[in-house]
């Protein structure tokens, strides 16, 4: 996972020992090169297709020497342009080897696979280990059985046609669960407790949902002629998510109660241009929009993307955050009472006491949960009167959504955008030779690098060093959160119009920054990262239809403890598209049900396993709901 191999005009190698390197870096073999992964030997030429490049390789040996290096057409099989080196790195393959592949009626097929050693819930006996299967004769006929064992080592066989009584057990803590005893009723007992512990969310959750809906919100009008130009100024095609999405919105909009929606989709899904359309639309009436977000670097990037949208209409579009002087934002906070700023970008310094909205229509709130609690206790107050959407990218796998529906109102957007290719993901140890090679060739295709390097102290060092080991001319900046809030803005700037080639920063870039033209990004000690943060990272290239590239950079001197090599496999192994909630669940440190539902309900996941917390929170939000409206009946007679 860590290795590469250097190939350079002039070395020498072993023909016998540079094909079996190939094949241990997981190459195949064939009679032709057809893609990524491939490799072909006729004498002494071997074509590869290196994982990383987007053109195969010939390399030519006289005798033991390597006298040639060059890019080919495949096609044509003519070269194109000659290497000094080229790097040669493992290819990435997502295992994710299945035991067991369920169908659609088992609720978590969508995102995992029953392997050899899991724990597994059964509904009536609790939580094992599951063996395997194995063939049992009943009626002169053998049948195929899940072989689940208990403490004890006592085993339960469950047939195939029973499978719907299992789940794979599935929580968010690292450690094991305890396996239950037959017979005994510690199972019943948590069970009990959980689905306790799950009625009285659910019914905090409708009672809120009921208070809302009887509250008298502002009904928004049908779309405008601007509101329809507006639309067609996105340059790319909607998803069918992402329509659905919208209709939700303008639905909810429409309707005389407040709106209270939760957007969720993976990184870079197109959930900000919902927002950005339900913001316009607020405007069209009279109503001001504000869009809360978790960083000033967000907050500035979202700002130039509303500006540029709006700039063929009569919307006045502001900022409010350190970036802005404090005369400036005392200007802001006037146009803000007055209503002559019709959509206002921020961060938390938006929900200060000095700030009052003219005519609040419409509150956007990206990433609620990195918000702290006096900011939202002040959002649950505004959900009562005003029209909220919040937008999240923890991935909300389909079980969690499907029994949350009946109880909050959700939007899911799981498909990728048009043209939108998986990013290729690298893992290795610290090389520089790695690294210029990834810089050089994104340079060469016109587009720009993210270098993540989190330690501020010795940031201007790394560049020193960078600046040796990339190729002269390189125009490199530096950003970081301690820097001056003017100085920063002018370095991303920079950056989103191309004057600078290679943006070297920590993570203040981890969320919703967008920068279609960077495609390659270096994470350095990526070992010091947690999971959920890398996929975010990784997240910031891959925006647009040109192939991108992902490299995490391991020490080479330094031993890298097994959680971290952990985290890693599983985000070279989950690099397809919508991965995110695979890696949120490798990572056992998920962010989204504890955010979306709380650290009692978390331990209730624990106690029962995910699968049958979602079917227990479906059953009480099912009965609660038939409660209320058989109350409601009731009292009308």
């Amino acid at each position: 996972m860590f290795k590469s191999l250097k190939l350079y005009m002039g070395c020498q190698v072993d023909l016998d020992q540079l094909l079996a390197a190939l094949v241990d870096f997981g190459y195949k073999r064939n009679e032709s090169i057809r893609e990524e992964g491939d490799f072909a030997r006729r004498g002494e030429v071997i074509d590869v297709f290196p994982f990383t490049f987007e053109l195969p390789v010939r390399i030519t040996l006289d005798l033991d020497t390597i006298s040639s290096l060059q890019t080919f057409d495949p096609l044509k099989g003519i070269p194109l342009w000659g290497h000094q080196m080229v790097i040669i790195l493992p290819v990435t393959r997502t295992h994710s080897l299945k035991t067991a592949a369920f169908s659609e009626e088992f609720p978590i097929a969508n995102f995992v696979d029953l392997r050899l050693g899991d724990y597994v819930v059964h509904n009536q006996h609790g939580i094992g280990r599951f063996l395997g299967f194995q063939k049992i004769k009943i009626q002169d006929k053998e049948k195929d059985h899940l072989v689940i064992e208990y403490e004890g080592q006592e085993k339960v066989y469950v047939p195939m046609d029973q499978m719907n009584l299992i789940q794979k057990y599935l929580a968010f803590n690292a450690r094991r669960p305890k396996v239950n005893k037959l017979g005994s009723r510690e199972w019943s007992n948590a069970k009990e407790k959980a689905r306790k512990g799950i009625q009285k969310l659910a019914w905090e959750v409708l009672t809120l949902q009921a208070m809302r809906m009887s509250s008298s919100g502002f009904a928004f009008s049908a779309d405008s002629e601007w509101q329809i130009q507006f639309e067609k100024t996105f340059p790319y095609k909607e998803t069918p998510d992402q329509l659905k999405a919208l209709l939700d919105v303008k639905n909810d909009m429409t309707a005389s109660r407040p709106m209270d929606r939760l957007l969720c989709g993976d990184v870079g899904y197109g959930k900000t241009e919902v927002a950005m359309r339900a913001a316009f639309k607020a405007v069209m009436d009279n109503k001001q929009a504000a869009y809360l977000v978790p960083t000033t670097i967000l907050a500035e990037q979202h700002y130039q993307n509303f500006s540029a949208r709006t700039k063929d209409f009569p919307v006045n579009v502001q900022i409010l955050c350190r970036f802005r002087t404090e005369s400036e934002q005392k200007s802001i906070i006037a146009g803000i009472a007055n209503g002559s700023v019709d959509i206002v970008i921020g961060t938390h310094r938006l929900l200060s006491e000095d700030v009052v909205f003219k005519e609040l229509g419409l509150v956007i709130i990206d990433e609620e949960q990195r918000f702290g609690v006096k900011a939202k206790e002040k959002l649950k107050t505004l959900r009562l009167t005003t029209d909220v959407l919040t937008l999240t990218a923890t991935p909300i796998p389909r079980t969690l959504y499907m029994s949350l529906m009946g109880a909050k109102d959700m939007s899911l957007i799981d498909t990728p955008p048009e043209n939108r290719l998986p990013i290729r993901t690298v893992v290795v140890e610290y090389d520089v030779d790695i690294i210029r090679e990834a810089v050089s060739r994104e340079l060469k295709r016109k587009g720009q690098v993210f270098f993540i390097h989190n330690r501020i102290h010795d940031i201007e060092k790394v560049k020193e060093k960078l600046s040796r080991i990339l190729p002269a001319g390189v125009r490199m900046g530096i950003g970081h959160g301690q820097m001056h809030p003017k100085e920063l803005e002018s370095v991303m700037a920079d950056f989103f119009n191309g004057s600078i080639d290679v943006l070297l920063c920590t993570m203040i870039v981890e969320s919703g920054i967008d920068i279609p033209n960077a495609n390659t990004i270096i994470v350095d000690n990526a070992h010091t990262f947690g999971l959920s943060d890398l996929h975010q990272l990784r997240g910031r290239v891959g925006r647009f239809d040109k192939p991108a590239f992902a490299y995490f950079l391991l020490p080479k001197h330094e031993v890298v403890g097994s959680d971290a090599k952990k985290r890693l496999e599983a985000l070279q192994n989950y690099a397809y598209l919508g991965s995110g909630f695979k890696i949120a669940m490798e990572d056992l440190e998920i962010r989204g049900a504890g955010n979306l539902m709380g650290m009692e309900q978390h331990g209730f996941i624990s106690a029962v396993g995910f699968d049958l917390y979602c079917r227990l929170l479906r059953e009480a939000i099912t009965h609660l709901k038939a409660g209320i409206k058989e109350q409601g009946v009731s009292d009308a007679q």
